[in-house]
């Protein structure tokens, strides 16, 4: 059977007078959280868009990739109103919800970086993301071809005495529904197996739904299509960390839903 090898802390000085320095942290927490929680809602509204584009439906009964990131964002406490919104906008479809785009991009003279984004003005779009990568020591460049797009099923089985037979009825079953490769690894505990199956764009819907049928695996952890790294390169200190703060003004941008790279991370 197949086998594949296994953001400085900063100081913060203040002015105010000592009987104001314990309303000052209140008001530095709350902004904090407020921010943490922003980012975590702005989150949550991009990986509902790739979701819905990538399993054709804004109905997570038709859409399993759907249904997995819904759960995963209640599990988080994402508000139903910021869920609900994003779905109505996704569901009014391409002329209304955005235009899919994407831009690729050379950073530091040999990163390939692809960035996904979602726009409802392309002019504006492609003038932000210029301007951040020019801030940021890259520039617009053709990088498809260090790239191949790929499907990406992870799901997790149960570890038990038979859990051996059963991965193994599993990859067998996988490969015959479009399954190219795939890879073993320990689950978030003890008591599961993740397994992680690559296909072709095509073979997504059909390899999704094949090893999630009742008794062929305990949960469904990820559906989605993925631009994967012919070759990744091991970047320099200082590259990784330019690399780093570039992806993160990528992100940033509320038109970007995702950001690859050639790097190892």
């Amino acid at each position: 059977m197949l086998r594949l090898p296994r953001v400085l802390p900063c100081r913060l000085f203040s002015t105010s007078k000592k009987s104001f320095a314990g309303h000052n942290k209140i008001k530095q927490k709350k902004g904090a959280n407020d921010a943490s929680k922003s980012a975590t809602i702005s989150r949550a509204q991009r990986d509902i868009l790739v979701a819905v584009r990538t399993g054709g439906s804004a109905d997570p009964e038709k859409n399993l990739t759907l249904a997995v990131t819904l759960r995963r964002l209640k599990e988080l406490d994402v508000p139903k109103d910021n869920i609900e919104r994003t779905l109505a906008r996704a569901s009014r479809g391409k002329d209304k919800g955005g235009e899919a785009i994407i831009y690729e991009a050379l950073a530091f003279g040999s990163v390939g970086v692809i960035i996904e984004c979602l726009s409802d003005n392309t002019t504006r779009t492609v003038q932000v993301v210029r301007e951040i990568l020019h801030a940021n020591s890259s520039r617009i460049a053709p990088v498809g071809f260090m790239f191949q797009r790929r499907g990406i099923v992870r799901v997790a089985v149960d570890r038990g005495p038979a859990s051996q037979d059963a991965v193994e009825k599993l990859v067998e079953l996988a490969l015959d529904e479009g399954a190219l490769d795939f890879e073993e690894s320990g689950g978030e505990d003890d008591s599961t197996i993740e397994l992680t199956f690559t296909c072709d764009p095509v073979a997504l819907s059909r390899l999704t739904g094949a090893v999630t049928l009742p008794g062929r695996c305990r949960e469904l952890l990820a559906s989605e299509l993925v631009y994967s790294p012919l070759e990744r390169i091991d970047p320099s200190e200082e590259i990784a960390s330019g690399l780093e703060q570039l992806i993160m003004a990528l992100e940033a941008n509320e038109d970007t839903l995702r950001v690859w790279t050639t790097a190892d991370s």
